[in-house]
């Protein structure tokens, strides 16, 4: 009762000052009163009320118009330095409101993080560059606790079901079979999964969602690769590729560049479906719909495809 009570006075106030300081610019309060659209008996309110408050006088009321009396030409820059204050506070709630200030935390799986955000923090920067973002990143398992604890506003992972949280699709996410440059499978650029049995296949990170999609695959078609060398992480894995150690199937997202400079191969396999995954925004569904710098960062993701390297047109 008390905070509707305070925003309602401050509302009377507001009306109050920009009654007495449009009647001061004007010198008359029938003009006055057409420039703020509102009725002279109401204008005159709002100033009998305003004088009351201040205990005096603004205005020496004359047959040609409205003279400020010795209180009001005192007032009057208080007035006008108030009422752009209010206009400054609306700006920046506005701004908040809209996403273009304020913080945004946010929670991101490793290989999220390191191949995918960068891009999607600097086309966000552009529109948005007043908006402090902080990441933090973890297992997607790690980021959901995050969110669900409302440390992270929101969390970019492999696809979860949870009943307290709303997922937004950002992208597929596909495994992909490369080799290095001279590798028998890289100029023929199609091979079928049994000839990986021939091969060492590497892996990465034990503890994450990719290796054990990576291990079900072959399980599935029955296919027992030559070696199997296991590391901690992707970027490893693809130096270990490059090095000619092996074959890998990593996300595609995570070897474009490579690709792209002819240091890996991509190799398709002709009889099994692609390896892939959902990868979504998730917040807590408890937060309501979202706004202000997490709704804009949503804006930022609608269409995103990171092996284009650009927003999907629409």
């Amino acid at each position: 009762m008390f905070v509707d009570a305070s925003y309602s006075k401050s509302l009377l106030l507001g009306a109050q000052l920009t009654a007495f300081v449009e009647i001061a610019r004007q010198g008359n309060v029938s003009r006055a009163a057409e420039g703020l659209l509102v009725s002279q008996p109401a204008l005159t309110a709002r100033l009998k009320r305003l004088e009351e408050e201040l205990g005096a006088p603004l205005f020496v009321r004359q047959p040609r118009g409205m003279k400020l009396t010795e209180a009001g030409e005192a007032y009057l820059p208080f007035a006008v330095r108030a009422l752009e204050t209010l206009a400054e506070g609306r700006h920046v709630v506005n701004a908040y409101e809209g996403g273009g200030a304020g913080r945004l935390a946010l929670g991101a799986a490793p290989a999220v993080s390191t191949y995918v955000l960068p891009a999607l923090l600097k086309r966000f920067a552009v529109g948005h560059p007043r908006v402090a973002v902080s990441v933090r990143t973890g297992h997607s398992e790690e980021v959901l606790e995050l969110v669900l604890r409302e440390q992270v506003d929101l969390g970019l992972v492999r696809a979860l079901r949870h009943p307290e949280i709303v997922s937004t699709p950002l992208y597929e996410d596909r495994l992909v079979l490369v080799v290095e440059q001279k590798h028998r499978f890289a100029p023929r650029g199609r091979i079928e999964l049994a000839e990986i049995g021939q091969e060492q296949l590497i892996l990465f990170d034990r503890t994450s969602s990719y290796h054990e999609l990576t291990s079900a695959f072959f399980r599935r078609a029955g296919v027992l690769p030559a070696g199997v060398m296991e590391l901690d992480n992707i970027e490893a894995a693809k130096k270990m590729v490059q090095e000619g150690f092996g074959v890998a199937l990593l996300p595609r997202a995570a070897v474009t560049g490579e690709l792209e400079a002819g240091v890996l191969r991509e190799v398709a396999i002709t009889d099994a479906e692609p390896v892939r995954r959902q990868i979504v925004a998730i917040r807590r569904r408890a937060g309501g719909r979202p706004s202000g710098s997490v709704a804009a960062f949503l804006e930022t993701l609608s269409g995103y495809r990171p092996s284009e390297g650009r927003r999907k047109k629409r």
